[in-house]
């Protein structure tokens, strides 16, 4: 049983508690605006080119996305998705147990959407489970609730996202509508798994008191979770998509006080 992951990165403080290393699948089934891997959406492998970097070399001139080991020496192009079995995943999420364990940490899988390869991420999650390491799952929730079922007994940790409350807001921005991910976080909510909601917060999109008001009600009435992270825009990934020979949409980055703010309607709990 394989995957296709595009990254693992090391040594992370930002998924989750303590010291992780994050696993990226690649494949998503939303296609967020605002997205700042998108290498991360297309489930097929992918060559990516740093134009400003090539020198016109020519070793690249029959590269396909199935040269894993090809090395471009001015880092110019690089192939974006590797197949993984699980005890590959395994080797490289267990070199780093000793920090997790002195720091609380582990690994997190992420993506893209990691519950779209569930089989692979089930059989991956009880290999660390059975290594004694804690585990994260990221995700943005769109996903059959049987998914979850599978691996809730071997997590630890959702980090699930809200985008947008309003479905027609939601929808324009990503794809899809917020029925099903708003559905699942209810049900998680009550169950036996520790939840962190994340929120991404995306100028002109839902930077809106009318929009953290509403997740709050949802609060109210289905339950908070353990935990609540606002991830405000960046512009970080904005040059993956010259990499990728697709046009960027930009968006501002919300100021700290607007931020606070709506934080504040939220997470005085």
């Amino acid at each position: 049983m394989k995957a296709t992951i595009f990254d693992i990165q090391r040594n992370s403080y930002v998924d989750g508690p303590g010291i992780r290393t994050t696993v990226f699948f690649k494949g998503c089934n939303l296609k967020c605006r605002w997205c700042h891997n998108p290498e991360s959406q297309s489930f097929e492998k992918q060559i990516l080119f740093y134009q400003n970097k090539c020198t016109r070399c020519g070793r690249c001139k029959d590269l396909t996305v199935d040269d894993e080991n090809f090395i471009c020496f001015n880092d110019a192009k690089e192939i974006c998705g590797k197949e993984y079995s699980v005890d590959k995943v395994l080797k490289e999420v267990i070199k780093d147990k000793a920090f997790y364990e002195t720091s609380g940490g582990g690994v997190t899988f992420s993506g893209g959407e990691c519950m779209l390869q569930i089989d692979f991420l089930l059989e991956t999650l009880k290999k660390c489970k059975e290594n004694g390491i804690h585990t994260a799952v990221d995700t943005a929730g769109h996903i059959p609730w049987e998914s979850f079922d599978k691996i809730l007994p071997f997590t630890d940790l959702f980090l699930y996202d809200i985008k947008a409350m309003n479905e027609e807001i939601h929808k324009k921005y990503t794809g899809v509508t917020n029925t099903r991910i708003l559905k699942n976080l209810k049900k998680l909510l009550k169950s036996d798994v520790d939840v962190w909601v994340r929120i991404p917060v995306i100028s002109g999109v839902n930077d809106t008191e009318n929009e953290m008001k509403n997740i709050k009600a949802y609060f109210d009435i289905n339950g908070y979770p353990e935990k609540v992270e606002f991830l405000p825009y960046h512009a970080m990934g904005e040059h993956k998509y010259e990499t990728l020979g697709k046009s960027v949409e930009k968006f501002e980055v919300p100021d700290k006080e607007k931020i606070e703010k709506l934080k504040n309607i939220i997470v005085p709990y």
